[in-house]
């Protein structure tokens, strides 16, 4: 697999490849970051926060797993100076091989992009959380689509697609995401959701 070095975010969330991630940047090392990310049409990788802060302390060093995804910046809004408003996509995952961290608090890494899920379709035993997924989009008739917390294209038939809405959308412990992000049969990844799914009356069909 290829190898690339990108910057890191550190956040206290688990970034899912297609997912939507909203922030707000004001510390100037994001704020770098995000413009050189712009500028070179490259992206930077969200791992997920285990010790530390997501801003930054004079006495604080964060802690980081070492694996997460790629975010694309797909929008950004300045109504107020010094505060960034940015949207970003979640696109390949990686395991971070070395990392360090700059003067300026930002940290760069070495990472390997790994495998893409395969496309599986749905089995007829999981189709009730394509099902219920349907319906909460459906939900969403009058929401602005800027706001829905899940953005088209829509692939209700894929197991990676639909397991990775249902980790974004469902309130599991950040750690439990994280094993689910780095699965890697989308199949096995679906049936655990569904069960999670069906312990909570979600799944009707």
């Amino acid at each position: 697999m290829a190898t690339i070095s990108l910057p890191l975010f550190p956040l206290s969330t688990v970034l899912f490849p297609d997912g939507v991630l909203p922030l707000q940047i004001f510390e100037v090392r994001y704020l770098d970051m995000i413009s050189h990310c712009l500028t070179e049409d490259s992206p930077f990788g969200v791992v997920l926060l285990t010790h530390g802060q997501e801003v930054r302390t004079p006495e604080g060093l964060e802690r980081f797993v070492a694996s997460g995804t790629l975010a694309s910046v797909q929008d950004t809004t300045a109504s107020t100076p010094g505060l960034l408003q940015v949207v970003c996509r979640g696109g390949a995952r990686f395991q971070v091989l070395s990392s360090e961290r700059r003067s300026n608090g930002l940290w760069m890494a070495d990472a390997e992009l790994l495998e893409d899920d395969h496309a599986v379709r749905i089995p007829s035993d999981l189709k009730g959380a394509a099902d219920a997924l349907d319906r909460v989009l459906a939900s969403l008739h009058d929401v602005p689509q800027s706001r829905w917390p899940v953005q088209p294209p829509f692939r209700l038939d894929d197991c990676g697609w639909v397991a990775n809405r249902w980790c974004e959308l469902l309130p599991l412990p950040n750690q439990q995401k994280q094993h689910m992000l780095m699965l890697d049969n989308p199949m096995i990844r679906l049936e655990l959701l569904h069960d999670v799914l069906d312990e909570h009356g979600l799944i009707t069909s």
